[in-house]
């Protein structure tokens, strides 16, 4: 019944038997090449086919289209595309290291371009490409039945030379890929013959005479170490570099001229690379880009400005463009219908055992033929010398078939013997042709010895393979093309060098909004007039150069670099770019509290204060840029409670560092007390708290006075001396007079600069803020210091915003306390 044919099995297990069949026949009988001929089924189908319809180099060209379609239509059903494209690989001298086919018309560039259809161009085998197929009549390699079983194919081709290394190979198997270089023919062919006198011979030995792969473009190789690992275990990576010179031009200009570049390297997509960096000035100096290739040669030419450092720029190039490349080596290829990853060594042993196998079978098929034509010669010798008796034989006989009986039967000639004789052409019966045949007698007997020599004694045999691969040697050999070179030049480029100096406005936001501005734009824009938004402000400006570097420290302890020249160049009315677009670690929480630009990393320190009362020192030599800067900030102040936050980053000064609490208590000591330490080190005490109070400002004591706000409106002026310098971790001197009900508490604190005492004195007459007399107790009057303030009123409430807005610069050019909009907003209600 039909229902008994159908099966029932599960899904995987069907899945895994077809992709199963079909992993290997891609393995086997597509993708990757023979170790023994080194082509794949497609490269060998096309060469057998072009040879068997006789389109050979010494013929004329034929018609591509019609070579596919032969090759399609008897060896490989897979579509005229493949066939095609394969022909088009093969003819292709900046990827073969000895094209196999040859090609009129166009066959592809080293731009990319593709080649012009079948239909236009045309193709023959070149005549290397013949020592592949040669005595491939003569029973040399197994065959098998083409798809439709029609005819034989050659399942390996006899391979007169080693063209896995010669030409090299690339593919991509299910589970598999390859990638052989090729090498230079004469290099292979002289380690093949040392293989077959030395057949443990090991890859140094091999190496000095084939030292590494040889390139059709060229260029330069690097690395002998990795060589030599690839030769041994089929893997390994080493370094093409393009061949480069500095040449000079008029006017003190110079150029870099390319004249070789990687391997398989796209020209095209290379120069406009090139071009690339030249329009985004990643490297200063290029003035053109030009491709000026031609039939003497390829030539890449790039001229520089007058100023430019020819050696940065060519460094720059080699590091960030495909004029330097890894080349990884896979050797892998099917070795007794196995894909193995292999060196040179097994490679070479692979193809003296093939050619061995070939030599053994043309001789052989070579000694049949000879000795069956030297039977021949024997009975034509034998019947000249009683020519007359069987000349009046055969005239006596009825026909042919009866002439070769009676002649048998009268002289014992054999069947082979007698079809000759009966057959022979009258014209032979003279002397001279019995000279031939003596001498053709001598030839064969000759012939006959020598193969039974080579078939027989392998160290004849050796010498034959070693003759006839340097007879193809000494007809197809060429130099060297490739410069290898032992080590792996490093290019060392330093940042700053890449970088074109130029004036700029940096910016930072509170809310961590960042970029750069032009002088020009900035000078046509007041500092109000800055791209931001209406909850956010300014907390930072200053001019720049585009080679120094950003440092932004956050109140969560982050610190965030940014070299000057990486940021967003916009109109100073634009808004910027946030910190969070780039950085996975920025918390929209995450105030910027100090900004700061370094032109170097090696010198300075840093003080740090934390709200919870922690201090330390940090060197800045420890913030120098790290790996991941672009994506992620970094610590410089571990805080231990997600409620503490750092109230002060500044540069080291020599002074006295003053403490301010928001209970009102100030301590003062010196910086000797704080030690150096780690960037992300939590610190030490630098305040001892009570209860729930922290630290609400630090700064250094470097004027006569210093101010603190209060969240009530308050302001007051205190004396620096006022407050004695003590030890660290102190709880101090009380500044603020505690009240029981409605008490004040410190917001800010910082020093009196020059520009707030001007203000001052300018609004004297109508509020005396800074005065002796309001703001300074003497020790007579009061046992704490300063504890006196003076309310703002509301009507004075416009001065206060003027101060207000004076320390909000102060903070941008000096290292007072930031006043965050929450606290002035705090303060305005007051007044109000």
């Amino acid at each position: 019944m039909a229902n008994d044919r159908i099966q029932s099995l599960p899904l995987e297990e069907i899945m895994g038997d077809r992709f199963g069949r079909y992993s290997k026949y891609i393995i086997q009988e597509r993708a990757l090449p023979d170790i023994r001929d080194g082509l794949k089924p497609v490269q060998r189908r096309i060469l057998y086919s072009m040879n068997k319809d006789g389109n050979t180099f010494d013929k004329a060209y034929r018609k591509s289209a019609k070579s596919v379609g032969n090759i399609m239509g008897n060896f490989h059903p897979h579509g005229d595309s493949s066939i095609y494209d394969a022909m088009i690989r093969l003819s292709q001298d900046w990827k073969m290291g000895e094209p196999l086919i040859e090609m009129h018309g166009n066959n592809g560039s080293m731009d990319g371009d593709p080649p012009a259809a079948m239909r236009y161009t045309e193709a023959r085998l070149s005549e290397i490409s013949g020592y592949l197929l040669q005595d491939i009549e003569k029973e040399t390699v197994s065959t098998a039945w083409n798809f439709d079983d029609t005819e034989k194919e050659p399942t390996v081709l006899p391979a007169s030379f080693p063209n896995l290394l010669v030409n090299g190979s690339t593919g991509i198997s299910a589970g598999y890929a390859t990638d052989i270089p090729p090498h230079n023919l004469s290099e292979v062919i002289d380690a093949t013959v040392y293989m077959i006198d030395h057949p443990n011979a090991d890859v140094e030995k091999i190496m000095t005479l084939m030292p590494g792969p040889d390139f059709p473009t060229a260029a330069i190789i690097q690395g002998r170490d990795e060589i030599k690992k690839a030769y041994e275990t089929g893997k390994g990576r080493i370094v093409l570099r393009a061949r480069t010179s500095i040449e000079s031009m008029k006017g003190g200009r110079e150029q870099i001229v390319i004249t070789e570049i990687p391997y398989e390297l796209n020209k095209a997509n290379l120069v406009k690379r090139i071009d690339e960096v030249r329009v985004n000035a990643k490297v200063p100096g290029i003035a053109e880009v030009r491709d000026e290739s031609d039939r003497e040669g390829l030539r890449i030419a790039i001229d520089l400005k007058k100023e430019a450092d020819s050696q940065l720029v060519l460094n720059y190039l080699l590091k960030n463009t495909d004029l330097q490349i890894n080349y990884n080596f896979n050797m892998v290829a099917i070795d007794k219908m196995t894909p193995v990853q292999t060196g040179v060594i097994q490679i070479l042993k692979a193809y003296v055992a093939h050619r061995q196998e070939v030599i053994v079978k043309r001789s052989q098929y070579d000694l049949r033929r000879a000795e069956k034509r030297l039977h021949i010669v024997d009975g034509l010798i034998k019947m000249v010398s009683i020519l007359d008796e069987v000349v009046a034989t055969i005239r006596a006989s009825e026909n042919k078939s009866d002439a070769k009986e009676n002649i048998k039967i009268s002289f014992g000639f054999t069947e082979e013997q007698a079809e000759a004789i009966v057959t022979l052409q009258l014209y032979r019966l003279t002397n001279t042709d019995i000279v031939t045949l003596q001498e053709e007698q001598k030839e064969l007997q000759q012939k006959i010895l020598e193969l039974k020599a080579v078939i027989n004694d392998e160290g004849t045999l050796f010498n034959l393979m070693k003759r006839e691969l340097r007879e193809v040697k000494k007809k197809f050999g060429k130099p060297r093309r490739s410069e290898l070179q032992d080590a792996v030049e490093s290019i060392e480029i330093e940042v700053s060098d890449l970088i074109v100096e130029e004036d700029t406005v940096v910016s930072v936001t509170r809310s961590g909004y960042i970029k750069r501005t032009s002088p020009r734009s900035f000078a046509s824009s007041k500092i109000e007039e800055i791209g931001k938004r209406d909850d956010d402000e300014l907390v930072f400006w200053q001019n720049a150069k585009t080679t120094q570097q950003l440092l932004i420290f956050t109140d969560r302890g982050n610190l965030i670099y940014r070299p000057i020249h990486e940021l967003s160049d916009l109109r100073w009315k634009d808004i910027g770019e946030h910190l969070s677009q780039t950085l996975s670690n920025f918390d929209s929480a995450e105030k910027i509290i100090h900004v700061e630009i370094v032109g170097n990393f090696d010198e300075g320190v840093y003080t740090i204060v934390t709200k919870n009362g922690q201090i330390k020192q940090v060197e800045r030599s420890a913030f120098k840029p790290w790996r991941t800067y672009k994506s992620k900030s970094t610590v410089y102040a571990k805080l231990k409670s997600e409620s503490d936050k750092v109230v002060l980053v500044s540069e080291s000064k020599t002074s006295d560092i003053m403490l301010v609490s928001e209970t009102g208590y100030a301590l003062r000591f010196n910086l000797d007390d704080v030690p150096v330490i780690g960037a992300k080190a939590a610190g030490v005490k630098a305040m001892n708290l009570k209860g729930d109070d922290q630290i609400a400002s630090a700064f250094f004591v470097t004027a006569d006075s210093w101010y603190l706000l209060t969240q009530r409106g308050f302001i007051k002026r205190v004396k620096a001396d006022e407050i004695p310098a003590t030890s660290r971790a102190n709880r101090g001197l009380q500044v603020l007079r505690p009240l029981k009900t409605a008490p004040h508490t410190v917001f800010a604190a910082g020093l009196v600069t020059a520009k707030l005492k001007d203000v001052a004195e300018v609004m004297s007459d109508e509020l005396d803020l800074f005065s002796q007399e309001a703001n300074v107790v003497t020790e007579a009057e009061s046992s704490l210091p300063s504890v006196e303030t003076l309310e703002i009123t509301t009507d004075q409430a416009k001065v206060f915003d003027v101060i207000l807005d004076d320390l909000r610069l102060s903070e941008r050019t000096s290292n007072g306390h930031p006043i965050t909009d929450e606290n002035i907003r705090l303060v305005s209600v007051k007044l109000k």
